[in-house]
């Protein structure tokens, strides 16, 4: 009988604890602020942004938000983040991905600096998180971490499939997987033998971006299975990178789309912010 992990109860546990350091900040002055910018009109974009926003008014979190025109220059976007790196009450700076073609992604993200990049995706931090002595882990790794630690999941000599390969998701996720004394195969779209590979896992994280992905003949009895995936199937509906009707009952413990990973990413940011807080105003 497998157990589903759900990311709307870990995140609410994730998000009071941060009201309540958010209360004790207040107490001594200091109010954190979360600064998020989103660049034109994509649709789960403006979900994401806005659903980061109510995640700021549930923690007590500060909430800035620009949204800029499509047509937004990359000179007018670097004026901002610019601006924004020098206002003291400004904690933590997210430029929502993914930017306009026209701008330059690497240009942008390396300009926040790095104590006030809550996605932790400078290179500095990126750095960091390689040598495991960081201040910030990208969101959606910590989340899913997170996730395992809530159910008392070790990690330790398990083999950990990871597929794909993102920046955001399969290389971090790899190196906080190894911190944990995992054993670690990050698969991507050039690995042979890719299904006999995640047979093998003993934990499975499907970051591939594919409706439906993994199917129960790659799944070995007892999997624990972490679905990354927010697609739309073919009839309109939400699924993730895993098939869940024919995968779950394979399973150990599997996340849901939606209500699984996707919250945790939120509840990260707001617990970077308050890293970022601390770190600006305690040293």
């Amino acid at each position: 009988m497998y157990k589903i992990i759900s990311g709307k109860e870990v995140s609410l546990a994730v998000k009071e604890r941060v009201a309540e350091k958010v209360r004790e900040f207040k107490a001594e002055g200091i109010e954190p602020c979360l600064a998020v910018i989103l660049v034109g009109e994509d649709p789960a974009s403006k979900v994401y942004v806005n659903n980061k926003k109510k995640a700021c008014e549930f923690c007590g979190i500060r909430s800035l938000e620009y949204v800029l025109p499509e047509e937004t220059t990359q000179d007018e976007l670097v004026e901002l983040i610019e601006k924004l790196n020098g206002d003291s009450s400004v904690n933590g700076i997210l430029c929502q991905l993914p930017l306009p073609k026209h701008i330059d992604e690497k240009t942008v993200l390396n300009l926040i600096k790095p104590e006030k990049d809550v996605d932790a995706f400078h290179p500095e931090n990126v750095g960091h998180i390689m040598i495991g002595d960081f201040n910030f882990l990208p969101c959606t790794p910590a989340g899913i971490m997170e996730m395992l630690k809530s159910e008392n999941i070790s990690l330790d000599s398990k083999h950990c499939v990871i597929i794909g390969r993102s920046n955001i998701v399969g290389k971090p996720m790899a190196m906080l997987m190894l911190k944990e004394n995992a054993t670690v195969t990050v698969c991507h779209s050039h690995t042979a033998n890719l299904k006999e590979i995640v047979k093998q896992a003993d934990v499975i994280v499907a970051a591939v971006g594919r409706p439906r992905f993994v199917t129960a003949d790659m799944v070995k009895d007892g999997a624990i299975i972490i679905d990354v995936g927010i697609n739309r199937g073919e009839d309109g509906k939400l699924c993730g990178d895993v098939d869940f009707d024919a995968c779950c009952e394979k399973s150990s413990y599997i996340t849901p789309v939606p209500g699984g990973v996707g919250p945790m990413t939120i509840a990260t940011l707001m617990q970077n912010t308050i890293t970022a807080a601390e770190i600006q105003n305690k040293g």
